[in-house]
């Protein structure tokens, strides 16, 4: 049992503006942990998570965005969860550990027994409370989400070798070019305050070796183009690394869902995979509608209450529909996401897209993509204020913001 006295922090990597140009263009003009995935900005997702945490003190979100970007978002989220949720920018990048270690004092005000730490930018189940269960069996430092996936594809993040019956995290490599297991780094992770002590440790073995290294002035050179900022701690390289083997850091497996958010290709995955949960935990968020007084709903679906959609449109699966959302009679819409102040014309059709913010499809037209979440054109995107006019077709096309389209298009990029 959790003891009354304890206190947990969380905090959640945003990022910053210097990344996240995967994203565009729907990044463009907002904070991608604000793009919304089954209808809740990304950045939810996790700080819902988080609330159900025994003892949860504070949620901090760590990046170095503009505060002004999520000021409003921070005060409506912290309201409607009765738990104080607070932006910390960053001066600049620090780094995974490097961000944390840089608020440590801050963090450690409300003197927590545990920390969480998380990536905005994954999309899970995020077992937090199971994982802090078994992180005080455990009694390392540190525990790390991980998930088995397919050989294929582990060498995208990092791969971690644990012993099979006390959990222990025995290796850690990141993006490693042969095959080393096919367990992975989910970003979620849960420490004791004493992360704090590793990451100081790191801090002073760096200053150590550039005291110890005596350079000529071209192998400095060379250095210096290499060597890392000093505060700057990468979580997996800097820590997890080094730690691996020692008995202070250990592994919990989820068999459930898990993604990360690089692209709008895979938020549109990502979408469905909430939609999908949404059936489990929060049923009263999914649309229901047979066609007759309201539209026909099939599968997992969310509606904004704003959102006007036709009696005889057809929506779903796997569709969420924004504020504001104008669907007209006959459209059908199929695994998309179409986002505040929208029209959907008569008789369109959107399958696997994203239909940015004020913008139209106009009637009989059809903005549709293959499904292919990896693939550079695997979905349609609008951009913001994109008109498609009546009869036109989209296929596995990016538009950018502003553009009327009066042809046809396929596999293009119009900028």
């Amino acid at each position: 049992m959790v003891s009354s006295d304890e206190r947990v922090v969380a905090v959640i990597m945003v990022g910053g503006p210097t990344k996240g140009t995967r994203f565009r263009p729907l990044s463009l003009n907002l904070a991608k942990p604000l793009f919304p995935l089954a209808g809740q900005p990304m950045v939810h997702h996790p700080i819902s998570a988080c609330k159900r945490i025994p003892n949860l003190a504070q949620i901090y979100l760590v990046g170095f965005y503009e505060e002004r970007e999520f000021a409003l978002y921070v005060s409506s989220i912290s309201n409607e969860l009765k738990v104080p949720v607070r932006y910390l920018k960053e001066d600049k990048p620090h780094g995974s550990a490097g961000g944390l270690y840089k608020f440590r004092d801050l963090l450690m005000e409300d003197d927590p027994s545990h920390i969480f730490l998380l990536n905005c930018d994954v999309c899970c189940s995020f077992p937090l409370p199971e994982m802090l269960e078994a992180h005080k069996r455990y009694g390392g430092i540190g525990t790390i989400l991980v998930i088995k996936v397919s050989p294929e594809t582990a060498n995208e993040f990092g791969e971690l070798v644990a012993d099979s019956t006390t959990n222990e995290l025995l290796h850690y490599t990141e993006k490693p070019e042969t095959f080393v297991s096919d367990r992975i780094n989910c970003g979620v992770y849960v420490f004791t305050p004493d992360i704090f002590t590793a990451i100081q440790n790191v801090s002073s073995q760096r200053k150590e070796r550039a005291n110890l290294r005596r350079l000529s002035s071209f192998e400095a050179l060379q250095s210096a183009t290499r060597s890392l900022p000093a505060d700057f701690f990468r979580l997996d390289q800097d820590i997890l690394e080094p730690l691996a083997g020692k008995k202070q850091l250990y592994t919990y497996e989820t068999l459930d869902f898990w993604e990360q958010i690089k692209t709008p290709s895979m938020s549109l995955k990502c979408s469905a995979l909430y939609l999908n949960q949404f059936r489990h935990n929060s049923p009263h968020l999914l649309a229901s509608g047979d066609g007759t007084k309201s539209a026909t709903i099939v599968g997992d679906v969310y509606v904004h209450p704003s959102a006007k959609i036709h009696p005889s449109a057809k929506i779903g699966p796997n569709v969420s529909v924004s504020a504001n959302a104008r669907i007209g009679a006959g459209a059908r819409l199929v695994s998309c996401i179409i986002l505040d102040d929208v029209e959907i014309k008569e008789n369109a059709v959107v399958i696997h897209a994203i239909v940015g913010w004020k913008s139209a499809v106009g009637r009989w037209s059809r903005v549709q993509g293959g499904g292919d979440y990896k693939a550079k054109l695997g979905i349609t995107i609008l951009g913001e204020a994109v008109n498609v006019e009546d009869e036109v077709v989209v296929v596995n096309s990016v538009v950018l913001p502003n553009k009327t389209l009066n042809v046809s298009v396929q596999e293009e990029i119009i900028l």
